[in-house]
């Protein structure tokens, strides 16, 4: 059963009633594009099929109920400041009134599909279906164009996280059979067609369930060491760099040449996977979402051992591409491959991880799908 099905149920159990609305928000897996978002640069991610749902009723009062499954529940007021995990849905509620919607109060049940610490945007799943319960609750006029800047504020400045616009953006606008190209500057965005099910082939998920944390403030260093690096070229942001060469020649450390260098090559590898599904030559992918991981493996120092056994293996066992996904240090690695081969690369995973004695990998097949939407 799934999160969807399941949430109107977890509800009534928990408050006697049947809920008002039912939203839903996926979770987002990244086609190509890591670590550009915060450089103003391109991204290209997609929506999974697993979502995060959020069945709501209003109350007279302004306070929020919350039951979430396997959680527990929180209850708190506008004026109360709330942590853990609840911050992600007292956070919306906060962004909210910040972008000049009231929330109304009310009573709330969460279920999910999305697995946690994986990279798989489990976080934006929650605020987006949250942002559209209590959006649908208040009868407000607030386009969806504007929800992912307000789900990113609830993260960033309530919750603390210091997230680019891409995972509120995939979880909110993406569509069915689509990749979503979203220039993380302008906030300009195109639909991408990705029906690669049509093509016979699939992406393959696998979950190295390796610890996914910014380790040691890993994130926040690199974004910091990109900021310094674009003030030293004297570039608003490393997105406008157009002569790669000579802007390294001007750093004086490698490591802040590593990181520009994958920075730059990296957009470039967005805008040219973006030109060849335009081509319909969806194989051609595959060799860009290699060399993706290496330069996060190389230049961006992202990568830890599982996640580069499970590229090493799909690859060895046929795939035509595969790449870490998400901020790294743990995580999902995708794999693009023949529709009929899910098994034998899964098991090919498998197999590499049982000899290097690392925790057994989690695999399932992704489709895109569509974002953030009222269930029924």
């Amino acid at each position: 059963m799934t999160a969807v099905d399941r949430v109107s149920g977890v509800f009534e159990s928990q408050y006697g009633e049947a809920p008002a609305l039912v939203w839903t928000a996926p979770g987002r897996v990244n086609l190509i594009g890591e670590h550009t978002d915060y450089n103003d640069g391109f991204v290209l991610p997609f929506a999974l099929p697993h979502r995060t749902a959020v069945a709501a009723s209003p109350v007279d009062s302004r306070e929020w109920t919350v039951f979430s499954e396997g959680m527990g529940s929180i209850a708190f007021t506008a004026s109360e400041r709330v942590g853990d995990w609840g911050a992600y849905v007292a956070g919306v509620v906060w962004a909210l009134g910040e972008a000049g919607v009231e929330a109304p109060g009310a009573r709330l049940a969460i279920t999910s599909d999305v697995p946690e610490g994986a990279g798989l945007s489990s976080s934006a799943a929650l605020e987006c279906a949250v942002l559209g319960a209590l959006v649908d609750l208040a009868g407000a006029d607030l386009p969806i164009s504007r929800w992912p800047r307000i789900a990113q504020r609830a993260e960033n400045e309530y919750v603390g996280a210091p997230t680019g616009i891409m995972d509120q953006s995939a979880s909110t606008l993406c569509r069915e059979g689509h990749a979503l190209f979203l220039d993380c500057r302008s906030l300009d965005m195109k639909h991408i067609p990705f029906d690669i099910g049509a093509d016979g082939l699939a992406i393959l998920v696998i979950d190295s369930r390796a610890p996914h944390q910014h380790a040691g403030g890993e994130y926040a260093d690199r974004r910091r060491t990109c900021e310094q690096a674009a003030k030293t070229l004297g570039v608003a942001a490393l997105r406008d760099v157009d002569d790669l060469a000579a802007a390294l020649a001007k750093l004086d450390d490698e490591v802040s040449r590593k990181r520009v260098r994958h920075v730059v090559t990296e957009n470039q590898r967005v805008l040219d996977t973006v030109a060849v599904l335009r081509e319909g030559d969806v194989r051609a992918v595959g060799p860009l979402m290699t060399a993706s991981h290496a330069s996060m493996r190389d230049d961006y120092e992202i990568t830890v051992p599982e996640i580069d056994t499970a590229v090493e293996a799909a690859l060895a066992a046929g795939a035509y591409g595969a790449r870490m996904t998400g901020g790294g240090f743990g995580g999902c690695v995708l794999a693009l491959i023949d529709a009929d081969s899910g098994d034998r690369v899964a098991a090919a995973v498998a197999d590499a991880f049982a000899e290097h004695k690392f925790r057994e990998p989690v695999t399932f097949v992704a489709h895109p799908s569509g974002g953030a939407a009222r269930a029924g």
